[in-house]
């Protein structure tokens, strides 16, 4: 053994407290934005990774046998490897960060004072959304006050509704004959035809038909293309409403949806080494790259990374500026969540698997092909939250356990490990993430995303594109069952477990280090899997338009007597204020600024006290939608709040 402890238990759990402060201390008093300090936890991180995997290499793998147990324990080592190694990938990537924000300022400053402007052709990719949903892309973007620009809606259903629509309000309509490639050959459809236009624009925004751009888009994006070697300007993507997680347990106010991480932390990071990359919607492009490219690869689900990686090979970069200038609708429900994660894997897969892929192909510096492969590890270490959570429970019903090892070496390195690893995420993402809400986003996509492992170990390619689909009815209850079921049985396992092991008629007098380790464990896999439970019962979202969180001055009407009042949500359907009550009269209009007096539905309004259903016209309607979106509505929380999720996830469970 190159590994062991001569303390007790008590002098491991001290030193183990001890650390947990000294790292708390540091996370306090730190600035995740300074590079030093960055770079000095970061290194304590990657000593605490490094120790634990050599550890686990060196003392705690049985001898290569034919049996499960010796197979059982090499399937855990290997996946836990690739998820330490995906961990030391991301300390190593998160050592730097850019800001672009001054020069997107500046931008915006010089198009005030009068620069010249480059001429922007405006891509909105529709694939059967509704169009309460595709109606906010459109009035978005035309209220952008940006001088020379075109919108181009690329309509793949060819609907005669989208058409007559975009007639209605003075934009252009594009569409084909077949949707083949999906997105991609959409796309090359709109910049096919563009190309033949009497003027071609230089730059190209593509929006997904859930976003809508606030007016100062392309202010604060133009200023970066001065830069030659930047072909893409790309931004994060925002959600205006909550995400399956994160209503399903009630915590849209205290904790983030997951992608909060990678598009706020890790893309920055990433932009310092030349290697962030497009995301598929909120970007601009540069034409004349996308001409040499020879259009919008189609090789892959993800032709948005792929665009990147293609530019990248001749020189280009894609650059990220973090700012919120967009805001889009999240998967409502579970499966569409579920189905977007496993096109994401497995379009990341298809891109390394390519003759000219960055794996082994390609014109591609090292550096780029590590960025690469630690996206990929990502998705290959999904399965090892599965093996963590039924590792108790193979323990208790075979007498195996996934760690043959000295229970107080593991306490001192994984422990400690463990503890510090959630310091460090929540402190670098600045409160994005949360011990167990995270592990439960983790977890609810590990079935299928391992299945799509499995599928694409056997058929890589050829798998249709799956649109992610947007708007609809959701006012019942949804259970998804193939999931559901899951977590269930696990939960059932998990406390079946321990009642057995500690009250069955052969309990032990006394335990053993090994069996408390693997009863916590049982009990932690048991808490995870029931939340993800709680997450697989979809609850209904009453209002089919989300209303947005606004603070506005309005009047209410009634009798002729205006009344003011304070606005404190809205979307085209309803308004929720604040102000005198009107001793049950229900007003006749209410006075938005910007939109006019809005005719109020007497019928069905102040079933939810201060709740008003509203009933716009065609003009008023647009109107609503260009006040709500012209800068970026905060409707979900974009740091995470531990307590006030512990609170509201007690609430759901025991609702």
């Amino acid at each position: 053994m190159y590994f062991h402890s001569d303390d007790d238990i008590q002098a491991v759990l001290q030193i183990d407290l001890l650390i947990a402060a000294i790292v708390i201390i540091f996370a306090v008093v730190a600035d995740p934005k300074s590079t030093l300090d960055r770079v000095a936890f970061g290194a304590v991180m990657l000593t605490s990774l490094g120790v634990y995997i050599a550890w686990r290499a060196l003392d705690t793998l049985p001898p290569v046998e034919f049996t499960f147990e010796s197979a059982w324990n090499y399937t855990y080592f290997a996946f836990e490897l690739i998820s330490v190694l995906y961990a030391i990938g991301s300390v190593l990537i998160l050592m730097r960060s850019t800001d672009w924000s001054e020069a997107a300022e500046r931008s915006e400053q010089e198009i005030a004072s009068g620069a010249a402007l480059p001429l922007v052709d405006v891509f909105i990719c529709t694939y059967n959304e509704p169009m309460n949903v595709l109606e906010k892309s459109i009035i978005s973007a035309q209220a952008m006050t940006y001088a020379r620009l075109r919108i181009f809606v690329c309509d793949d259903t060819r609907r005669a509704a989208v058409r007559q629509y975009c007639e209605t309000v003075g934009v252009n309509y594009l569409t084909r004959p077949d949707n083949a490639h999906a997105k991609a050959g959409n796309l090359n459809n709109a910049f096919r035809h563009t190309n033949d236009l009497d003027e071609v624009s230089d730059l190209i925004m593509v929006l997904d038909a859930d976003f809508a751009p606030q007016a100062n888009f392309l202010q604060r994006v133009i200023g970066l293309f001065s830069d030659r070697k930047v072909a893409v300007v790309q931004t994060p993507q925002f959600y205006f409403n909550s995400d399956p997680i994160q209503h399903n347990l009630g915590v849209s106010r205290f904790f983030v949806d997951d992608q909060r991480v990678f598009f706020d932390v890790f893309q920055p990071a990433k932009d310092a080494a030349g290697c962030a990359f497009c995301v598929g919607t909120s970007f601009v492009v540069r034409r004349a790259a996308v001409n040499e490219v020879g259009g919008f690869p189609h090789e892959a689900l993800s032709e948005d990374m792929l665009l990147t990686y293609r530019l990248m090979e001749r020189g280009y970069v894609t650059r990220w500026l973090n700012e919120k200038l967009s805001v889009g609708l999240s998967a409502e429900g579970l499966p569409e969540y579920i189905t977007q994660r496993t096109r994401w894997c497995l379009g990341t897969i298809q891109i390394g698997l390519l003759r000219d892929g960055p794996l082994w192909g390609g014109n591609f510096t090292l550096a780029q092909r590590l960025h690469y492969l630690h996206g990929l590890f990502c998705w290959l270490s999904k399965p090892f939250i599965l093996c963590l959570l039924l590792a108790p429970s193979i323990y208790w019903f075979t007498g195996i356990p996934a760690l043959q090892a000295d229970e107080l070496v593991f306490m001192k390195l994984g422990l400690s490990s463990l503890a510090l690893f959630w310091v460090y995420s929540s402190w670098i993402s600045e409160r994005r993430t949360l011990p167990l809400f995270t592990e439960v986003t983790h977890a609810l996509t590990a079935v299928p995303i391992t299945i799509t492992l499995l599928q694409a170990v056997r058929k890589p390619f050829g798998r249709p594109f799956k649109v992610t689909e947007k708007g609809g009815d959701r006012s019942k209850v949804r259970i998804h069952r193939p999931t559901a079921l899951f977590f269930a049985a696990v939960a059932a396992l998990s406390g079946a477990s321990v009642i057995r092991v500690v009250y069955g008629w052969d309990a032990p007098v006394e335990f053993s280090a090994r069996d408390c380790l693997n009863l916590i464990w049982s009990a932690v896999a048991m808490i995870i899997a029931f939340t993800s439970l709680l997450c697989c019962i979809e609850l209904p979202r009453l209002d089919q338009e989300e209303p947005i969180a606004v603070d506005l001055k309005g009047q209410l009407s009634a009798d002729d007597k205006p009344t003011a009042v304070r606005i404190v949500a809205l979307s085209t359907q309803s308004a929720t204020i604040e102000g005198p009550s009107n001793d049950g009269v229900v007003p006749e209009a209410l006075f938005i600024s910007d939109v006019g007096w809005v005719s109020i539905d007497r019928d069905h309004s102040y079933t939810i006290p201060g709740k008003l259903r509203l009933a716009p016209n065609h003009d008023q309607h647009r109107a609503i939608l260009r006040l709500l979106f012209r800068t970026s509505p905060k409707n979900v929380a974009e740091q995470g709040n531990l307590r006030k999720s512990m609170q509201a996830l007690l609430a759901r469970a025991f609702s």
